[in-house]
């Protein structure tokens, strides 16, 4: 397999005010591109645009294209699990959704600390092994949101456990909460292969301080900053797969463009991406990846992600105009957050939220 992902969390959009209004047939060339330049490994989640990604996949790719020809990841949001029969619930839903009679991988999605107890309070892992023996997965892993001690615990009960996917990236690479490095560092001991999420940060490093980005272009004129964080995830031993959350045909082809043939980073260029990681870090941008949990979870109809990436913008030393803020908050302001924390329970970076709805209020408001 070529080493970048489709990821089908950040689908291209007909209503850039709906999460659930994918354009299907801009996805459809899209997928239809990606195949084409031979990349093959396609990734959804039960959580996805609004719950409707797995449909999205089913009539962009698994209809239309022998089933052979691609693998396709799906995860089982153990945080949603409310009793022991959730799992084969929403197991042979997802089946349905996607079209498949089989996952080539499948992820219990989002472990940390409480989702590991719950996954074993209802025997996930067990069922999911019956799955597998089943023929159903093929390949049995998990998605992992905490510190490098929790993932040892996992990875040590657990050696069954065939790969992790971690947020890694050059910005978290030395974050306290993220640990991407120390989460990294813990996979490669216990020899389990990787796959790597959130490589460009949300889109926090395609849209990179100016300073950063003339860093890059000294570095290599033709190259986008996301290249050079998808590439530092891409490089890292033990990495079989990146994923790109591609929300237009523009971004696909810029991916592919140094991913078809890819060439790792020399040790100059990761200590690079490193140097601009700490420069960024110290902007005092919101860590937000734009994943959309908090806002599924927000009872006042929030915009959150858009209003955090707005106030990093503006970090950033970007212009922001009073239209972007307006057209964030026709329908509810971050004035209007009533500091209930649905949404911070929800979010895998931990961030407080109702605090900064606060802060992002008195910035633009």
């Amino acid at each position: 397999m070529k080493k970048l992902g489709f990821g089908c969390m950040r689908l291209p959009l007909a209503d850039k005010k709906d999460d659930s209004a994918v354009d299907i047939e801009q996805m459809k060339e899209m997928v239809d591109a990606y195949l084409a330049e031979g990349f093959n490994y396609f990734d959804t989640a039960y959580m996805y645009h609004k719950g409707k990604s797995e449909c999205f996949v089913k009539e962009a790719l698994v209809k239309r294209h022998p089933r052979e020809s691609f693998y396709l990841a799906d995860k089982l949001p153990v945080g949603m699990m409310k009793k022991a029969e959730d799992k084969e619930t929403i197991f042979l839903d997802q089946k349905e959704k996607c079209g498949v009679d089989y996952f080539d991988y499948y992820l219990l999605h989002c472990l940390d600390k409480k989702n590991f107890k719950v996954a074993e309070k209802y025997g996930v892992f067990e069922y999911l092994a019956e799955r597998k023996a089943a023929g159903e997965i093929k390949v049995l892993g998990f998605s992992f949101h905490d510190t490098a001690d929790v993932l040892d615990e996992i990875l040590t009960k657990h050696p069954e456990m065939e790969f992790v996917q971690l947020q890694i990236n050059y910005l978290d690479w030395e974050n306290e909460k993220v640990q991407s490095r120390l989460c990294y560092e813990v996979a490669r001991k216990h020899s389990t292969p990787i796959i790597i999420m959130e490589p460009v940060r949300g889109g926090a490093l395609a849209n990179v301080p100016g300073v950063v980005k003339n860093m890059f272009k000294e570095k290599e004129s033709d190259l986008s900053p996301a290249s050079w964080a998808i590439r530092f995830a891409a490089s890292l031993g033990g990495v079989f797969m990146v994923l790109s959350g591609m929300s237009d045909m523009s971004q696909l082809k810029d991916n592919m463009s140094y991913m078809k043939d890819f060439i790792p980073l020399t040790e100059e260029e990761k200590s690079l991406c490193l140097k601009a990681g700490t420069i960024i870090a110290n902007k005092d941008t919101i860590p937000c990846t734009a994943c959309r949990y908090c806002a599924e979870e927000c009872p006042e109809k929030i915009a959150i992600p858009e209003l955090l990436a707005l106030y990093n913008k503006k970090i950033n030393g970007d212009t922001v105009t009073a239209e972007e803020y307006a057209s964030l908050t026709a329908e509810s302001s971050p004035a209007s957050c009533i500091k209930c924390k649905k949404c911070e329970k929800m979010c895998p970076q931990k961030i407080e939220i109702a605090k900064l709805m606060k802060k992002v209020s008195k910035t633009f408001g």
